[in-house]
C-alpha cells in the first residue's frame, strides 16, 4: 500500500469526518421538523432521542483507543463506517421514537470510533509537529458533512427517508474509501523513541479545566443542533426547507473555523474561547429574536457555525498541547466532554421548550453560553515545549520506517515519498 501524504491524508480524514459527524450526527437536527410531523414525536421525545447518539458516542470513544491499538487504524474506521450505514438505513426506515432511537445509537457509535481512528492513523503516519493543524483540517469535515445535507432538505423536501437513504449510500463510499487509504497498522514506535512522560498533577488539572469548558459549551450548543430548524418551523412559521439554508450557513461558516483555532492555537487561546463562546451565546439570542426572518435566521446560522467550529478546533488542538504524544487521550477528552454537554444539554432544552416556549429556552441557554464566556481566563495555557524536538521525537510509522529501511548508501529512506533524506 502507498501511504497518503500528511495533506492526503488530512482531506481524506475530513471527508470521512465529514460522513461521520455531518451526516450521521449533525443532519438529523435538519431534519428534525418533518420527523416530528411523521411520526407524531413531542419536544420533549425528540430532546430525549437527540441526546441518545451523544451517549453513544461517549461509550464507543472509550473503547475506539483500544480498538485502534488492538485493530488497527483501518478496521477501526471501517467498523465506524459500517456503524453509519447501518444507523442511516435504520433511520430512513424508522416507524416510531423506538426505531429511530435505535438509528442515532449506531450514528453515535459510528461518530465516536471514527475521530479516533483517525488520530490513530494520523500518528503513524502524520510528524507530531503537524498533528495540530492535520487535525484542524479534519475536523472542518463536520461542515462540509453539514453543507452536504442541505440539497437533501431543499430537494427532497418532505422526503427525509429517501435523504437518509442517499446518506447511507455515502457511508457505504466511505468504507470503501477506507478499506484502501487508510492503514491497518497501529501506533509504531521505533526503538530508540524517547518513552511517554507520566501525565503530571499540573496537566491533569489543565484537562479538567479545558474539559469543563468543553461541556458547557456542547451544553450550550445544544439548542441549535437540535432545535434550531423546529424554532423556526413551528415559532417563525417558516417552511420545512427553508431550515436548509439554516445548515448551508453553519457549514459553510463553519470552515472558517479551521483557521481561527489555528490562529487561536499560535496566540491566544482563553481570548478565542470567550470571544467564540460569546459570539456562539449570540447567535442563540438572534434566532430566538427573529424566527420568522429568514435572512436574520441565516446570519444567526453562519454566527453559529464560526463560533461552534473555532471551539471544538480550539479544544481539540488544546487537547493535543496538553498532551503531546498521547493522540489516544488529548485530542478524545474534550470530544468526549462536548457530547456529554449535548447529551445534558438536549433533554434540558426539550423540556423547556415544551414549558417556556422556544425564545424562553433559547434566551436561557444564551445567557449560560455569556457565564461561561466570563469564566474564560481559567481556560488552560499550554505547557512549555518545543515543537524542533518534537520532530526529533516523531512515534509515526514514517520515523519507525526511516530507522528500519536504509537506502543502497546506508542514508534513511522514506516509503512514503520514496526519497533519501536525512535527520
Amino acid at each position: 500500500m502507498k501511504f497518503p501524504s500528511s495533506t492526503s491524508f488530512a482531506l481524506l480524514g475530513a471527508a470521512l469526518i465529514a460522513i461521520s459527524y455531518g451526516l450521521a450526527r449533525f443532519a438529523f437536527g435538519l431534519f428534525v421538523p418533518p420527523i416530528r410531523e411523521d411520526l407524531g414525536l413531542a419536544p420533549d421525545v425528540i430532546g430525549v432521542i437527540g441526546a441518545l447518539p451523544l451517549i453513544s458516542f461517549v461509550f464507543a470513544t472509550m473503547v475506539a483507543p483500544l480498538s485502534a491499538n488492538r485493530l488497527g487504524a483501518r478496521n477501526t474506521a471501517m467498523a465506524s463506517g459500517i456503524f453509519g450505514v447501518v444507523g442511516l438505513a435504520v433511520i430512513s426506515q424508522a416507524v416510531g421514537a423506538v426505531s429511530l432511537g435505535i438509528g442515532v445509537v449506531f450514528c453515535g457509535i459510528c461518530t465516536g470510533l471514527m475521530m479516533p481512528a483517525l488520530t490513530a492513523a494520523m500518528q503513524a503516519l502524520v510528524r507530531r509537529s503537524l498533528h495540530g493543524r492535520v487535525s484542524s483540517v479534519m475536523n472542518a469535515g463536520t461542515s462540509i458533512g453539514v453543507m452536504v445535507a442541505v440539497p437533501t432538505i431543499l430537494f427532497l423536501a418532505g422526503a427525509w427517508r429517501y435523504a437518509y437513504a442517499s446518506f447511507a449510500v455515502l457511508a457505504v463510499i466511505g468504507v470503501i474509501a477506507t478499506w484502501f487509504f487508510i492503514p491497518s497498522v497501529s501506533r509504531v514506535v521505533p526503538a530508540n523513541a524517547a518513552p511517554v512522560q507520566p501525565i503530571s498533577v499540573d496537566q491533569w488539572w489543565r484537562l479538567l479545566r479545558l474539559s469543563i469548558f468543553a461541556f458547557m459549551m456542547g451544553f450550550v450548543s445544544a439548542a441549535f443542533w437540535i432545535f434550531a430548524p423546529d424554532l423556526v418551523v413551528n415559532l417563525g412559521s417558516m417552511p420545512s426547507d427553508a431550515t436548509a439554508w439554516l445548515w448551508l450557513g453553519v457549514g459553510f461558516a463553519g470552515l472558517g473555523g479551521a483557521v481561527v483555532a489555528d490562529l487561536a492555537d499560535r496566540n491566544n487561546p482563553p481570548v478565542t474561547q470567550a470571544l467564540m463562546l460569546i459570539t456562539l451565546a449570540a447567535s442563540l439570542a438572534l434566532l430566538a429574536a427573529s424566527p420568522d426572518n429568514l435572512l436574520i435566521s441565516a446570519f444567526s446560522a453562519l454566527v453559529f457555525g464560526l463560533a461552534y467550529m473555532s471551539l471544538t478546533g480550539l479544544y481539540l488542538m488544546t487537547g493535543i498541547r496538553l498532551l503531546p504524544g498521547r493522540l489516544s487521550m488529548g485530542p478524545v477528552l474534550p470530544f468526549i466532554a462536548v457530547s456529554l454537554g449535548q447529551a445534558a444539554g438536549s433533554p434540558v432544552v426539550g423540556l423547556l421548550v415544551g414549558g417556556v416556549g422556544y425564545a424562553d429556552a433559547f434566551a436561557m441557554f444564551c445567557v449560560i453560553g455569556i457565564v461561561v464566556a466570563m469564566l474564560s481566563p481559567f481556560y488552560p495555557r499550554y505547557l512549555e515545549y518545543e515543537p524542533e524536538e518534537e520532530a526529533e521525537e516523531d512515534t509515526g510509522l514514517q520515523a519507525a520506517y526511516d530507522y528500519q529501511l536504509q537506502d543502497e548508501e546506508g542514508e534513511p529512506y522514506s516509503p512514503v515519498t520514496g526519497k533519501t533524506e536525512s535527520y
